[in-house]
C-alpha cells in the first residue's frame, strides 16, 4: 500500500499536460544553394572543387593499391597501400583546414541570416537539408518548412 501512495504523485504528474511548452516548429536551408548565392563564394567553391577532384583522384589510386595487396599478400603491396593511405589522409586533413578557412568568413553571414529569417517566420530549429536527407535523420519533411528562398533575400 505504501508503495502505491509513494508511486501515485509521480503517476500524477507525468500525466499532467505540458500544455505551458511551445511547440518547436523545424525549417529547413540548402546551405549549397546559399552559399553559391553569397559574393564573396569562389574562394569557397574552388576549395571544394580542388577537394574533390584531388581525393576522387587519389581514392582511385588507393583503391587499386589496396585490391593488388589484398591479392598478392606481398609485404611490399601492403607497405605501398598503407603509403598511400597515410598520404590519403594527409591530403583529406590538408583539403578540410583549407575548406575551413574558406568557409569561415561565409559561415558567419550565413549563420546570421538564417537566424533572421528562422526567428521572422517563427521556427525554433533549422537544419541542413542535405545532412538531414543524408543521415536519414529527417524522413519527411513538407516543402513549406524550406527556408532558403527566405535566407536567400537576406544575403544579397
Amino acid at each position: 500500500m505504501n508503495r502505491i501512495l509513494m508511486l501515485l504523485p509521480l503517476a500524477l504528474l507525468a500525466t499532467v499536460p505540458h500544455a505551458q511548452q511551445p511547440k518547436a516548429r523545424v525549417a529547413f536551408v540548402n546551405v549549397d544553394t546559399l552559399v553559391k548565392a553569397m559574393p564573396n563564394s569562389a574562394a569557397y567553391t574552388k576549395a571544394m572543387t580542388q577537394a574533390e577532384t584531388d581525393l576522387k583522384a587519389r581514392r582511385a589510386s588507393l583503391q587499386t593499391l589496396l585490391a593488388k595487396a589484398s591479392s598478392s599478400g606481398s609485404a611490399a603491396d601492403r607497405q605501398a597501400a598503407t603509403k598511400a593511405q597515410q598520404a590519403y589522409a594527409t591530403l583529406q586533413a590538408d583539403h578540410t583546414k583549407k575548406i575551413q578557412a574558406a568557409f569561415a568568413p561565409l559561415s558567419t553571414k550565413l549563420n546570421a541570416a538564417v537566424a533572421q529569417a528562422a526567428k521572422a517566420n517563427g521556427f525554433t530549429v533549422v537544419m541542413d537539408e542535405k545532412v538531414a536527407a543524408q543521415t536519414s535523420l529527417v524522413l519527411y519533411a513538407d516543402k513549406s518548412t524550406s527556408l532558403t528562398a527566405a535566407v536567400q533575400k537576406l544575403l544579397k
